[in-house]
């Protein structure tokens, strides 16, 4: 295993060409590499995977992700497998940005993160929307490694997600996890759940009736739920459960509904 950290870049840029949604440029660096999964080359939908030949995220790695989807484009960004954070001293950082032209949708539903003990994490996203734009955003936090002892062990875990509209912030998730405080079982907080999951969904223009199909499906799971509507047609989700599995599922199951 790598004792240094590393700084890693990934560059996608989606077009439309007859209808379909393609890679029109890829540039990504190690420990990453994009492969295209799609399926049904005539749906319309791009489908790509971000592989990652690290075990995981070390002590000192510097990721930057962009993304932009032109005009019309629609990607869905999917992870190999779960995201480990590994014991730290410095910590790690990951900048995401995504930039969504007119009518464009993008789907963002990473595989859930598992944080070892004693790691550290700041991850900052700015999602840029244009008009008719969609946006799905989701994650899953795990308690660490329940299994070996490591039930929120971490040190801590900082992401801050910014939606903007043009140059109008219309929505700010900050979520900031310090276990050593002893809050994150509290009331208010996890409320001695293992696992928490996040989803954004922003359609530029209105949700229709969203809301009540993504309640009725969630009633029907094993899932503690709170569902609010922000601004600019947005929809906020936050899930509580014992399994990164099924919040994982709820998200796609979610996301469905938004497609």
């Amino acid at each position: 295993m790598r004792t240094v950290g590393m700084i890693s870049e990934v560059t996608l840029r989606v077009a439309v060409r007859e209808g379909k949604s393609y890679l029109a440029s890829g540039y990504y660096t190690p420990p990453f590499k994009v492969v295209d999964i799609t399926e049904d080359k005539r749906g319309g939908w791009l489908q790509l995977m971000l592989m990652c030949s690290s075990p995981g995220i070390l002590d000192g790695d510097e990721q930057a992700l962009c993304v932009k989807v032109g005009e019309g484009g629609r990607l869905r960004l999917h992870t190999q497998s779960y995201q480990r954070l590994f014991q730290m001293e410095k910590g790690a950082v990951q900048r995401m940005e995504v930039r969504l032209g007119a009518g464009a949708y993008f789907c963002w539903l990473p595989h859930p993160c598992v944080p070892h003990a004693r790691s550290i994490f700041k991850g900052m996203n700015r999602v840029y929307l244009s008009e008719g734009s969609r946006l799905i955003w989701g994650e899953v936090l795990t308690c660490g490694r329940k299994l070996n002892g490591e039930v929120f062990a971490w040190s801590s875990y900082h992401v801050r997600t910014e939606v903007f509209i043009g140059d109008e912030l219309v929505l700010l998730e900050n979520i900031y996890l310090k276990p050593s405080d002893g809050m994150i079982g509290g009331m208010g907080q996890w409320e001695g759940y293992t696992h928490m999951a996040s989803l954004l969904v922003i359609q530029e223009g209105g949700l229709g009736g969203l809301r009540e199909r993504v309640e009725a499906g969630l009633a029907a799971a094993s899932v503690v739920y709170g569902v609010s509507e922000g601004p600019a047609g947005s929809l906020v989700i936050r899930m509580l459960g014992n399994s990164a599995e099924l919040l994982y599922n709820c998200l796609k199951e979610v996301a469905g509904y938004a497609s």
